[in-house]
């Protein structure tokens, strides 16, 4: 019997959240609505200009699959973790961050020196959020970080596109997915960020290489991917590389399928302040519904308020208390 619900693989970043204006992105020559990776010098030069021009309005553990599995274990699932930080303080503040919502990592047996990565955050009045991240000692993550018994033993491999920016990083996944195969553990990819389906395809390709059971993307991912402008055409297109599809839609709510059933999830209607982290929110609580056997459409509900939810506060993460709330008022759930 499996003992993990679900085991993920990304990146370990703290995440520093600005409100910016418009001026300001263009200002700086910063494409809008994406994630960008940047060195160390360009970040500081950067967080100068945040801290003259904007207000820092949180700050917390981040990374696209951390996200994730926060919001899943928050609403009451196992999870673990395998990422990578430095032996610096705000590795120290991402691992305490994961431990105090009851999620495991592979980071007691790491003693790596240099620098925890960093994800600056800008949140236009739109809510759109730009980012740009330096990695630090989390773009070497590679097969050493990963914890192939805890595979072994999930339901759920969880993989974070974001990780196709790196060879070795992909190294990593081949070899995590070959455990999951080997092991009957379901293989999940989120694409995480348009600029990695447009930029690194052939990233996502050996992602996607022999199918995954999971897969979630939006409407301009599955759009490069597939070559559709309509979601509706556009899933039946991925329905051949993954088992069970989720297209987020935005206010649009989602489109869901599993080859057998199709199903769309209206859009809950929110003032929407901060789109960060909706996309990670929506696959953790889909993931969660799944993982307790709710039906495509109730697991997709869940997902959509959830991420509803979310935008209408600053940061990627909601409380547990408002998680259980959540729960409890469309499932008559509450989480222990």
């Amino acid at each position: 019997m499996k003992s993990i619900d679900v085991i993920g693989i990304g990146n370990a970043l703290v995440d520093q959240e600005f409100e910016v204006s418009e001026a300001f992105l263009q200002r700086h020559g910063i494409e809008k609505g994406v994630m960008t990776l940047i060195d160390e010098a360009d970040q500081d030069k950067l967080i100068a200009e945040l801290s003259q021009n904007g207000e820092l309005k949180k700050q917390c553990g981040g990374g696209s699959a951390a996200n994730s599995l926060v919001a899943f274990a928050q609403f009451g699932g196992s999870a673990f973790y395998c990422c990578k930080v430095a032996n610096d303080e705000p590795g120290a503040f991402y691992q305490h961050d994961l431990e105090t919502v009851g999620i495991r990592t592979n980071l007691e047996q790491q003693d790596n020196h240099g620098k925890t990565g960093r994800c600056l955050v800008m949140v236009t009045p739109d809510a759109e959020r730009t980012m740009r991240t330096f990695l630090g000692i989390t773009a070497d993550l590679s097969q050493q970080e990963l914890d192939e018994q805890a595979i072994a033993q999930a339901q759920y491999l969880y993989i974070e596109g974001y990780l196709i920016t790196s060879p070795i990083a992909r190294e990593a996944i081949k070899r995590a997915k070959a455990v999951a195969r080997e092991h009957g553990t379901k293989i999940v990819m989120t694409c995480s960020d348009p600029a990695m389906v447009k930029y690194f395809q052939d990233g996502i390709d050996e992602i996607l290489d022999g199918g995954v059971d999971v897969m979630f993307c939006n409407r301009e991912e599955a759009e490069h991917l597939t070559g559709e402008t309509d979601p509706q055409k556009a899933l039946p297109k991925l329905l051949e590389k993954a088992n069970t599809v989720a297209i987020t839609l935005g206010r649009e709510g989602a489109l869901l399928s599993d080859g057998d059933r199709q199903v769309h999830i209206p859009g809950v209607r929110v003032k929407a302040i901060d789109t960060n982290g909706a996309g990670d929110m929506f696959a953790g609580a889909m993931l969660y519904g799944l993982t307790r056997g709710m039906s495509l459409a109730d697991a997709g509900t869940l997902a959509s308020h959830a991420a509803a939810e979310l935008v209408t506060e600053f940061g990627a993460r909601l409380s547990k208390e408002r998680q259980q709330a959540l729960l409890s008022r469309l499932f008559n759930e509450t989480v222990a």
